[in-house]
């Protein structure tokens, strides 16, 4: 609305009314305020009024109960707090409701000691403000075979002495990181790299766990390594193609080996079986023989001792038992030679029954053997026919 409307007719809706001073506002404020403390108007109006002695009494002392009050604090299980006077350690406190100095005198820090923290050596994981990735000066380093290889950590730790934590060092966990990669470096330069990508990698990660463990005690940083796992462990990238030959070269030799291995494990039993057969063999060879021999030594005692009581007839006994014997075994006939010439020789059936006729045959030769043994031999020598 214009001023110059209706017949100039203010906006407050009056027509003789005047908006309040500026100053009137401010003085009623005032002399409002001073009433509530107990103050007391000067009979100046432009003086401003004094609070009185006891509402400033009551004003410190509610000042003085909320700054007491602000000294109460509740510790929650994970943690533990650290109470400071005037920056200087005073107590630490466990978990429940505690009470100490408000600011400035003294201050609290609380520190979760539960919680599990992870330091990553060689590469970082990405998060929501930077890109993860490898870390290569962290994570390359030297064999003891005088090889490079790429290796990655993952450690985790937590507080187990809050004090220690707190004033021993400036950064405590930049001090862990530190010290995890000079224990890295150590244990990785004093084996080779077969043994750190094969066989060595929970022994390499134990030992990395204790070395560490005893750099921070040293240092005091009031830290505990809980775990450190080796998460990747393999040669640089510019050598991965030699490195694979290599590998396969290594794979192929221990299978030539296990070949080897089972080949002789196949053989080697039955070659201690066969030899073992052979020494019985022999054995039991060895003792036929000495048995024989010893038998013919104690037959050809007894054949002596009867050949000193009758020398001519166990020589003509021992002849024909040797000539039976002799002739059992041969295929020749023995015919008289004052027999007919054409007489018929069924010589196949004279073999089948060469029992038969070495026995006729002995017959013939004793009859015609009366004499003396040297004339049956002639008469076998005469007749024996090739």
């Amino acid at each position: 609305m214009a001023w110059n409307d209706k017949n100039n007719q203010n906006p407050w809706g009056g027509s003789g009314q005047t908006p309040p001073e500026l100053d009137e506002v401010i003085k009623d404020f005032k002399n409002k305020f001073s009433n509530v403390f107990g103050g007391k108007s000067s009979s100046n109006s432009d003086t401003p009024s004094t609070p009185s002695t006891g509402g400033l009494k009551y004003v410190f002392i509610l000042a003085l109960l909320v700054w007491i009050l602000s000294g109460i604090y509740i510790i929650d299980p994970a943690e533990k707090g650290v109470v400071l006077r005037f920056g200087a350690f005073q107590e630490e406190t466990n978990q429940g409701p505690h009470w100490h100095l408000p600011y400035p005198i003294e201050t609290l820090n609380r520190v979760n000691v539960e919680q599990i923290r992870t330091v990553q050596i060689g590469y970082r994981d990405a998060v929501s403000n930077r890109r993860g990735g490898n870390v290569s000066s962290e994570s390359v380093m030297l064999t003891k075979d005088e090889n490079m290889i790429d290796a990655k950590f993952a450690v985790q730790y937590k507080i187990n002495d809050v004090q220690a934590y707190l004033f021993n060092v400036a950064n405590p966990d930049a001090t862990l990181r530190n010290v995890v990669e000079s224990a890295i470096r150590q244990v990785v330069g004093k084996n080779s790299m077969d043994y750190i990508l094969t066989d060595g990698r929970v022994a390499i990660a134990d030992s990395i766990k204790e070395k560490s463990q005893e750099l921070l005690n040293v240092y005091q940083t009031g830290l505990q390594i809980t775990t450190v796992n080796m998460q990747d462990a393999q040669p640089p990238e510019q050598v991965q193609a030699s490195f694979s030959d290599a590998v396969k070269a290594r794979e192929d030799k221990q299978r030539l080996i296990n070949e080897s291995q089972t080949y002789a494990n196949d053989i080697l039993p039955k070659s201690r079986g066969k030899a073992a057969r052979m020494l019985e063999e022999a054995k039991a060879y060895k003792s036929k023989v000495v048995s024989k021999s010893e038998g013919e030594a104690s037959r050809f005692g007894q054949i002596l001792a009867e050949y000193e009581k009758a020398p001519e007839v166990t020589r003509e006994r021992l002849y024909r038992e040797t000539m039976e014997i002799v002739l059992a075994n041969t295929s020749k006939v023995v015919v008289d030679s004052k027999a007919n010439s054409m007489m018929y020789l069924p010589i196949d059936k004279l073999i089948d029954a060469k029992k038969t006729r070495t026995k006729v045959i002995v017959q013939e030769v004793q009859s015609e053997q009366s004499n003396s043994q040297d004339n049956v031999r002639n008469v076998f020598r005469n007749r024996e026919v090739r």
